[in-house]
């Protein structure tokens, strides 16, 4: 598929935008986990390991959460709205953290759970590009909107050098320019998706959850996304406790790793439109688990950073084929469905960050808390073969794409 025809099928201005304020969300959604080797320093808040590690889950928590409110509001006032109202929330709060400072380890949960609501931007960005396009493109379409996880690799490069040079408190300050930018664009250039959905109800959402397909989406995205996420706000702090690195070459660690991850999105999305979803699942769940029981075992700096590497890879290649299977079961429910998916992922990235951080505080290493993590792509393997036969003779058999 080339991009004349993908310009030709839906808006391509909204895919762009939606991609650009996925992108920049993303960035600002991990600025605590990229920072937090900074914030916790002795001579900053001197936070313990299990502070530091629950200090970056409160964004994940939050973002999860959000993505149901998002989601609501998207098919009540449409996705433009909620979206600038989104990013302008976003912006109050990082200038006031910018120009009062965060003073404590309480200063900094709250920031976290404002931050949240920049990774609630999934729900926004998501049907709003996906709804411009046919089934058939869904997996590429997704994935592409959804391959604004890039940011947390600009971040990562960027905001350990900007704090190392001008103070941690200031990337909250730095991070406002680019802002303005992202949100004039989406303002000038983004539109609603034709036919809009019919709005939802908060009731809507445990009517949804009668359907058992719905919680084995929420199942395969908490382990997809929440292991993407939960590295992403990880790895930083581990990089540098386990190899003693500093907070910059830590940075540089989790931009290499995250950033196959975010590409892999739509290379995930676009494999799956082509062999289907469940098959391309099983391929990645295996391959993650193998490379996270590694990722905690392997002592040698090049090859721990390999195996994260192919993790996040394989974790960013999955969350691109739940969302080709997604629209093609749900389509008439795509925002409500994203949002659902959406707040399985974040706490999927809260449980991982937080299990890395017990498992440090209690058992002096992160082994524990890789090897939970890695069983829950074993019981996603087992999960997409007590579903795949129901899946291809029901909705599948009737679907516009490959599942």
């Amino acid at each position: 598929m080339n991009l004349t025809t993908l310009k030709k099928a839906g808006h391509f201005p909204t895919l762009v935008t939606a991609f650009l304020y996925f992108d920049y969300s993303f960035m600002v959604w991990t600025l605590l986990g990229v920072l937090a080797n900074q914030i916790a320093a002795p001579e900053s808040l001197n936070l313990s390991a299990q502070q530091r590690f629950f200090m970056v889950s409160v964004p994940i928590l939050f973002g999860g959460v959000f993505r149901l409110a998002l989601g609501l509001l998207v098919d009540r006032i449409g996705a433009k709205r909620t979206g600038i109202i989104a990013q302008l929330i976003v912006m109050t709060g990082l200038g006031v953290a910018w120009h009062f400072g965060l003073k404590n380890y309480e200063a900094t949960l709250a920031m976290g759970a404002v931050l949240g609501v920049a990774g609630a931007s999934f729900a926004v960005a998501m049907p709003q590009a996906g709804r411009w396009y046919p089934p058939n493109m869904q997996g590429l379409v997704m994935g592409l909107a959804g391959a604004g996880n890039i940011g947390v690799v600009i971040d990562s490069l960027l905001a350990p050098r900007l704090a190392a040079a001008y103070g941690w408190q200031s990337v909250f300050g730095f991070a406002l320019i680019p802002a303005f930018f992202v949100l004039a664009i989406y303002i000038i250039f983004s539109k609603e998706p034709p036919n809009p959905a019919t709005p939802k109800k908060l009731g809507d959402y445990f009517r949804m959850f009668r359907d058992k397909d719905v919680h084995w989406f929420c199942f395969f995205y908490t382990v997809t996304f929440g292991g993407f996420v939960g590295l992403a706000y990880s790895l930083g702090m581990y990089f540098k406790d386990r190899f003693h690195l500093s907070p910059s070459q830590a940075g540089d660690l989790v931009a290499l790793c995250t950033a196959i991850g975010a590409l892999g999105r739509p290379i995930g999305g676009a494999i799956s439109d082509r062999i289907g979803g469940i098959r391309s699942l099983h391929v990645y769940y295996t391959v993650a688990c193998v490379a996270l029981v590694l990722g905690g075992l392997v002592e040698n700096l090049y090859l721990n950073v390999a195996a994260f590497f192919v993790a996040c890879g394989a974790f960013g290649m999955g969350n691109g084929s739940v969302f080709q299977l997604l629209p093609q079961r749900f389509g008439k429910e795509l925002g409500l469905m994203t949002g659902l998916v959406g707040c399985g992922g974040g706490l999927g990235g809260f449980l991982l960050a937080n299990m890395m951080g017990q498992s440090k505080q209690h058992f002096g290493s992160y082994l524990t808390g890789l090897l939970i993590f890695a069983s829950l792509c074993i019981f996603a393997l087992v999960g997409l073969n007590f579903v795949k036969t129901r899946w291809r003779t029901t909705w599948g058999a009737v679907a516009a794409a490959r599942i």
